[in-house]
Order: C-alpha cells, then sequence, then structure tokens
C-alpha cells in the first residue's frame, strides 16, 4: 500500500493524472474491489509502463522493455516455465555467469534464489511490466512443440481405443494413463494462453480436430491422433465428473481449474454425432477484471444516455445480442457502476462469471428446482432495489420481471434477438400484452463485438469511390479505413482483442404508442433512429473510420439487409 500511495503521489507531481481524476478513480476503485493502479491503467489515464519507471526510479533498479529483445532459447532452458509463471519472471540475457532477469517484483528474494539455484547461475534483477512479461512467458514457453511431442508418444505406444472398441472399465484406464492426461492439460493450457473463450474437440471419419475460439473466430490446432479419442474424450468426461459410458445422450459438465494463478471454470457439454462424441469446453476466467462502463467502448452520446437510463428508479433494461457478444459484460459494468451500501443488488444468473462485492448472486439449478423464473419469483421476497436475471428465457421469467418493473424495481436483462426493437417484438410474442412492455421497458441495449486491428502490423488503407458507395458513405476530406496485415503478436490474423458495437433504443412516448398499436420491429426501429438512435452498422463504420477495427468486421457482424 505505501508503494502505491508512493506511485500515485509521483504521478500527480508529474502532471500524468489530476485530483478529480485520482477521486473518480478511487471511487471506482472502492466499487470493483480493484486495486486503484489498475483502475487508472483500465481507464486509460496512464500505462503500465508509467508505473513501472516510478518504481525504477525509486528502487534504482533498471527498466527494460521487452519488446526489444529477442531472447535466445538457450537463455529460456536455464528457468523452467513453473518458476516464470510461479514468480512472473522471465530470463532475457547471458553474461559469463550472470543471468538477467526481467521481474514485475525485482525484490522478491525468494523468487531470485529459485531462478540461481536452477540456473546455476548469479540473478541480475531487471523491472518489466506485468503485462510484458506475461506475453513473453506465452511467446517464449510455447506448448505447440510439447503437443507434438506428446502425440508422438501416443502414436508410438500404438494403444488401439476406437470408438466401441474398448470397454468401460478400459476406457477409464486409459483416461488416467499419463500421456493422453498430459495432452488434456495442454489442450486446456493451450485455450487459457490464447485466451480462448471455448474448446472445440470434434471427431471426424478419419481424424480428431481440435479447434480454439479466440476473438469470436475458430482456429485449429495440433490434431491428436484418431485412435486415441475416446481416451481424450473420456479424459474431458471423467474431469467433468460425467458418464463415460454414456456416449448415446449429451451431457453437460463442469470442471474448477487452478492454471497460471488463475480460476478456470469450465463448462463441458458432450454432444453425440455419427462420427463420435462432440465435446465443446467454455472456459470462464473467474479471475477476469471487471471492465467499467468507460471501458466498454460505447460513444460519447450512447454512454451518457445509458449511463442515465441505468440510474432509473424503476423499468427494465433489456441487452440483446447473439451469444458471445458480450451482454454479461456489459450487465456487470452496468452492475458495479450502480452499486452502492444504499441499494440492494440480486442476480440470479447462468453461470456466475464475475464476483461482485455487495451484490447477492445465486446460480440457478434446475435440477434442484432453481430456474430464471422461480428464482426471481423469490428474489422479489428478498427487499430488493435492483434485480439482474441472467436471460429472459420463457413468458413466466418474462412475466415476473414485467410486474417486478411496474412494482418499483430496476430489472436488468438480456435476450437473444438481432436488434434493439426485435426485443419488444420478443417479448410482445411471448405473451406479454403490448401496453405492458410499453410501461415496464425503458430501453434496450443491442451489441455486437467487433476484432480490433492488431496496432503493430495497422496499415492504413484509402478507400476507393465504389467502396465508398457501397459503404454508403460520402468522399469529404481524408477518408482512411485500417486493416491488419499478419504479424508474430497477433498470430498473422490481423487483429488482437475485441470492441463493442452498440445500438441504445430508448422508449420513448412515439414508441410506447407504436408498442401498443403493435407496429412492426421495423417501424419502432425506424421512429427510434429519427430521435437519434445509431444503429450497429453506423457504431461499426465509425470504429472502423477511426482505426479501431475494419471494415470486413463490421460486415461481417453488422451488416444491414
Amino acid at each position: 500500500m505505501e508503494q502505491i500511495k508512493l506511485i500515485i503521489d509521483d504521478l500527480i507531481k508529474k502532471g500524468i493524472i489530476a485530483d478529480d481524476q485520482l477521486k473518480a478513480a478511487q471511487e471506482e476503485s472502492r466499487k470493483r474491489g480493484l486495486a486503484i493502479d489498475k483502475v487508472l491503467i483500465q481507464q486509460g489515464l496512464i500505462k503500465e509502463e508509467d508505473i513501472v519507471n516510478i518504481i525504477s526510479e525509486h528502487m534504482g533498479i533498471p527498466f527494460m522493455n521487452l519488446s526489444d529483445y529477442l531472447i535466445d532459447s538457450s537463455v529460456i532452458e536455464l528457468v523452467p516455465e513453473s518458476i516464470s509463471q510461479k514468480y512472473n519472471l522471465i530470463p532475457i540475457f547471458k553474461i559469463g555467469q550472470t543471468l538477467t532477469v526481467a521481474m514485475a517484483n525485482p525484490q522478491d528474494i525468494n523468487a531470485i534464489d529459485q531462478v540461481s539455484l536452477k540456473s546455476k547461475c548469479d540473478v541480475e534483477p531487471v523491472l518489466a511490466t506485468e503485462t510484458a512479461i506475461r506475453n513473453a512467458i506465452d511467446q517464449y514457453y510455447g506448448i505447440s512443440g510439447g503437443v507434438d511431442e506428446v502425440i508422438k508418444q501416443m502414436n508410438d505406444a500404438k494403444k488401439s481405443s476406437a470408438m466401441g472398441a474398448v470397454s468401460d472399465r478400459e476406457l477409464a484406464k486409459l483416461a488416467d494413463n499419463a500421456p493422453v492426461v498430459k495432452l488434456v492439460n495442454m489442450i486446456i493450457m493451450q485455450a487459457v494462453k490464447d485466451k480462448a473463450s471455448d474448446i472445440h474437440i470434434e471427431p471426424d471419419e478419419k481424424i480428431l480436430r481440435v479447434r480454439y475460439r479466440v476473438d469470436g473466430i475458430l482456429h485449429e490446432g495440433p490434431k491428436p491422433p484418431k485412435d486415441l479419442e475416446a481416451a481424450i474424450i473420456s479424459r474431458v468426461k471423467v474431469l467433468a465428473s460425467m458418464d463415460i459410458a454414456e456416449r448415446r445422450k449429451p451431457q453437460d459438465g463442469r470442471i474448477m481449474l487452478k492454471m497460471r494463478g488463475k480460476e478456470i471454470d469450465l463448462r463441458v457439454s458432450s454432444f453425440p454425432t455419427v462420427y463420435g462424441e462432440n465435446i465443446v469446453i467454455r472456459l470462464l476466467d473467474k479471475t477476469s477484471v471487471m471492465l467499467g462502463l468507460a471501458e466498454l467502448g460505447m460513444d460519447k452520446e450512447t454512454l451518457k444516455s445509458f449511463n442515465t437510463i441505468i440510474r432509473k428508479p424503476f423499468g427494465i433494461i433489456l441487452v440483446t445480442g447473439p451469444t458471445g457478444s458480450g451482454k454479461t459484460t456489459t450487465l456487470y459494468a452496468s452492475l458495479s457502476t450502480i452499486n452502492s451500501q444504499e441499494k440492494n443488488i440480486i442476480t440470479i444468473e447462468d453461470p456466475v462469471e464475475y464476483q461482485i462485492p455487495m451484490i447477492r448472486q445465486t446460480q440457478i439449478n434446475p435440477k434442484a428446482g432453481l430456474t430464471f423464473a422461480s428464482g426471481l419469483r423469490s428474489m422479489l421476497r428478498q427487499d430488493p432495489d435492483i434485480i439482474m436475471v441472467g436471460e429472459i428465457r420463457d413468458s413466466e421469467t418474462a412475466e415476473i420481471a414485467t410486474q417486478a418493473a411496474l412494482t418499483g424495481h430496476l430489472v436488468f436483462s438480456t435476450l437473444h434477438t438481432n436488434d434493439s426493437a426485435g426485443a419488444i417484438i420478443r417479448l410482445i410474442d411471448m405473451g406479454i400484452e403490448p401496453f405492458l412492455v410499453s410501461d415496464s421497458v425503458i430501453a434496450i441495449l443491442a451489441q455486437r463485438l467487433v476484432r480490433i486491428v492488431c496496432p503493430k502490423c495497422k496499415e492504413k488503407i484509402a478507400p476507393t469511390d465504389e467502396m465508398l458507395k457501397d459503404l454508403e458513405l460520402e468522399r469529404s476530406g481524408n477518408i482512411n479505413i485500417y486493416r491488419g496485415k499478419g504479424c508474430q503478436k497477433c498470430k498473422d490474423t490481423g487483429y488482437i482483442g475485441r470492441a463493442g458495437l452498440y445500438e441504445l433504443l430508448v422508449i420513448n412516448d412515439e414508441i410506447k404508442k407504436l408498442i401498443i398499436e403493435k407496429a412492426s420491429a421495423d417501424k419502432i426501429k425506424a421512429k427510434a433512429i429519427e430521435a437519434g438512435m445509431k444503429t450497429l452498422y453506423d457504431d461499426g463504420i465509425a470504429k472502423a473510420l477511426s482505426g479501431i477495427t475494419s471494415i470486413e468486421e463490421v460486415l461481417r457482424v453488422a451488416r444491414e439487409e
């Protein structure tokens, strides 16, 4: 804490942050239970390098920019990955018997002793940012070779485990076989390193395919041997407490792992196909930093309007979009923003992805009779001010949520619709009377996620007149669009990370009238645009022209018919 105070004092003295910015960040830090320096970095007020440079000055230890170094593999081999991961450090070069090591905490004597013991060298610590060290660990301690090595071991073992060729007892033994255990662990580790949201293990006629969903796009990984398909799938099912003997019905399971200092919640789903059981694993990082509203990427006007709406005393606020479009992140950011000692906030979710201080969070459990509908009904007896329902899936949940909003509660929830206006039609289709929808729903936020152009290989492109015409844009001054050429940092994809596109429909008197008249979604949307609503497509084009994403990405996720 003393070090953080010194850092903050220096940041203010150097004019990097102002007093009012510090106060706002301290309030955000209190709400979200996050260290003040992390909040300042997230809000874009400072960079990680600013903090490390100040620490470097105070300690008299040099700061190293790891992007300037290409580390030799012989140096990496001196320090095991387990030590690099545990202490957040990486060796960068060796001169004589002295090994220079980049560390996030160069005063960690235990870490220095461990490195010295393993490398048999004297250790010279230097400072580097946590992010740079983590990226370097990911880059230099890759596991692709390890996967190939394990696959080779499996092939050499010549174990035949074709689906149905072995008994359930033999399957259980195969699932505990050391090479199989190692390979499954490596598949999961690769997903964590790549920040994948899902792992797909897909049996085909002659191959077993493994794919990772990164930034919304599936990428293929190393292919395990087909004849060990049953052993690999059984290993996943054993970890997820699923029935390995049942291969004809879909199953669901869950794995809790601690990996690289993170608590990872894995949701496992099996589904029988003609070539064997298909496995999909959803990764939920319990230690992920929760974003605030300002970090979601809304434009200023949308953010200002949404900030006002979430402070309303009652009504329903819906966030819509397909699976994986960031709806839950937006809901958490909203609750975090309005969270306070004076309000009782209760949620019912599937699953609980982040844990927020002072908020009572519940996960549905259909086997125990706890569904969204039954949970919502019980929550209303807990004297809530604000309620979050993970998803409105049926008419019963929709009806209870509507009644809750009409009786003085602020209700947040999600729906799977293509745009904001479509949510109104969906509620009416669920059996909610139009006049109740118009009285209860106060706003609908539709959203999508687009990939961000890699900053390292970003290039500027002048669009042709034909392209501008196709995008319905007029040439005024210098209009540029951006693309990523592909580099090592982005694994030749041209993209790193994702940003949101947003469409905020605020229910005004004119739209209420259209709802009661059962007007179409197109008419409601047209009226909202008249009132100043920016569509998903409009927001996407604006982000493409500002260099955040590419035109191709916008057209992929938000093309208007």
